[in-house]
């Protein structure tokens, strides 16, 4: 204390400045949040802090404006303000506590940790928030994972295109051990009636479907959790699971508590956005009163088949239930009976018997290497909505019965001027609708998990298309197998299937042949087939396939 008492104060407390030495500055570089002394942060820090967050106890207005400068993103304060309708923490610990000992009722009372607690319990104290730059207050980030849903997402990369001199199942085996990969910036989205702008960062992982099913839950929630943290590390407050990663294990509730930002499968507006397709669809179809329909759910006790279901059957009361877990099925008949009584319900867990008599049917399976549906056997005029994601139906079963429309799950239109910065596969503007439901909840400032688990909320359903219709989202036109629906061929498939209704006997001949066609095809479901292996077994080409993929991640990770 001699010798402190007659000391600078710049020996006890840093000051800002530029120090008596260089410093090293990488580990200020590689940090995405730096916290300590704000004088030490400005001393010694380097002069570019783009898009880092800094945590103080305190600091002044010249010190937000340093910051400011160097291009750091948020400052927080730790220590309360003051004065009423301050917003900013910008006096010490140590001035604090003097001013609570200063203010204690009892002027004898012990300065023990009892005293400071019975007094902090009489402020309000939060830290202060500070957005730096203008454009970061305000926009809301999200996050979105997608994966390659075959090998062939794989082969179109521009990293990998070389990747196609290689046995695919070489390349598609290998590829699922890379960590995930940043592949753009999502731009432009902005709610038409808050005028709130949000932005998004797109991240790949590698495997496909069949490899995640391959590799078990762990394999896929180790490389969600280094997809959220690389999320929050760009500024997301939300992730959304896109395709298989949004079904795997427990649909998202393992990755949501190991991530320290919000996570949504997306599946609730998959559902609203699934069942405004398949409405407009059998309307176009030629369907005048929806309510007298009979409707086909196959998966249904699925997450996402579950709460369509159980929505269907509020609006048309007559609805056959598919899936391949009887209990469930039972369960899920009772719940339908209770919340709609009066609805008339039947299960299978097939549903080749009572396709003929369904005018839409819904398929949301994870089944690989199967059959889903023997479209031969559905009715003339019959609307399939496939929600899977690859998808249930190929287009070379959906050939067969020309009068059938086989429409994919509803993508959505964002407002904006949006730009994904990447191809995923739909027409410019077009989000698949989990990455839409993600989309919005940043839009409405909702950074909460959302949609999780396999038991989809009825009301959280009912809510997302609320804000759906709030923020001014669409319904993308109809699509089937990557191509809109022209009002051409929906003419043509109404004579058909008219034709067909009105002639039994040219019907029977047509649905003889398609099932004499189907026989012969392979069966198959999310592209692929029946006992399909990994029949590359050489050590030398899978040594090799693994040296080449490695060096070129190497590269990938030296150059960033």
């Amino acid at each position: 204390l001699d010798q402190l008492k007659s000391a600078p104060f710049r020996r006890i407390t840093p000051q800002a400045g530029v120090p008596g030495t260089p410093r090293y500055t990488d580990p200020f570089q590689a940090a995405d949040v730096l916290a300590g002394d704000i004088g030490a942060i400005r001393r010694y820090a380097p002069p570019v802090l783009k898009n880092k967050t800094v945590v103080v106890e305190w600091a002044t207005e010249e010190d937000l404006a340093d910051l400011r400068q160097r291009d750091a993103a948020i400052a927080i304060t730790m220590m309360p303000s003051l004065q009423a309708g301050e917003s900013l923490g910008r006096w010490s610990a140590a001035t604090v506590e003097a001013a609570l000992v200063a203010l204690r009722a009892d002027p004898e009372a012990e300065l023990s940790e009892d005293t400071y607690l019975d007094l902090l319990a009489d402020i309000e104290w939060q830290p202060h928030i500070r957005y730096l730059q203008p454009e970061e207050a305000a926009i809301n980030r999200f996050a979105f994972v997608i994966h390659p849903l075959n090998v062939g997402f794989i082969h179109r990369h521009h990293l990998f295109r070389w990747t196609r001199f290689l046995p695919d199942e070489l390349v598609e085996r290998v590829a699922a051990y890379f960590p995930p990969m940043y592949l753009s910036k999502i731009t432009g989205g902005q709610s038409p009636t808050t005028g709130q702008r949000i932005e998004g960062t797109l991240i790949s992982l590698a495997a496909t479907p069949r490899q995640m099913m391959a590799h078990g839950e762990d394999f896929t929630y180790k490389r969600l959790n280094q997809a959220s943290s690389m999320a929050a590390r760009r500024g997301a407050r939300i992730m959304g699971l896109g395709a298989f990663t949004s079904v795997v294990g427990d649909a998202g509730i393992t990755v949501a508590h190991e991530a320290d930002i919000a996570i949504t499968s997306g599946n609730s507006l998959t559902v609203a956005a699934t069942l405004e397709a398949a409405k407009q669809a059998v309307i176009k179809m030629g369907a005048r009163d929806l309510t007298k329909g009979k409707v086909m759910i196959v998966g249904a006790t699925g997450s996402i088949g579950s709460v369509c279901s159980r929505l269907i059957a509020q609006a048309i009361f007559d609805v056959v239930l598919v899936s391949i877990e009887p209990e469930r099925l039972i369960e899920l008949k009772r719940t339908i009976q209770a919340e709609t009584p009066g609805a008339k319900v039947a299960i299978a867990t097939r549903p080749d018997d009572l396709l003929p008599d369904c005018d839409l049917i819904i398929t949301a399976t994870s089944a690989f290497g199967e059959r889903i549906i023997d479209i031969s056997k559905c009715k003339p005029g019959a609307v399939i909505c496939d929600v899977a994601r690859p998808a249930d139906i190929n287009e070379a079963e959906a050939a067969l019965r020309p009068d059938v429309l086989a429409i994919e799950s509803g993508d959505v239109l964002i407002p904006g001027e949006i730009d994904f910065g990447y191809d995923i596969g739909l027409p410019p503007k077009t989000a698949y609708a989990c990455l839409a439901e993600t989309a919005l909840l940043a839009m409405e400032g909702r950074f909460e998990d959302y949609t999780l688990g396999r038991n989809i909320s009825v009301e959280r359903v009912k809510e997302i298309y609320r804000l759906f219709n709030k923020h001014k989202f669409q319904i993308a036109g109809l699509r089937s197998f990557d191509k809109f629906i022209t009002a051409e061929q929906l003419q043509a498939k109404r004579a058909l299937a008219e034709k067909y209704r009105q002639d039994p006997e040219l019907f029977a001949r047509v649905n003889e042949q398609a099932e004499e066609q189907i026989a012969a095809m392979p069966v198959m479901a999310k592209g692929v087939k029946a006992g399909d292996g990994f029949p590359v077994n050489k050590v030398a080409g899978l040594a090799v396939g693994l040296g080449l993929l490695g060096l070129l991640w190497r590269r990938r990770k030296k150059r960033e």
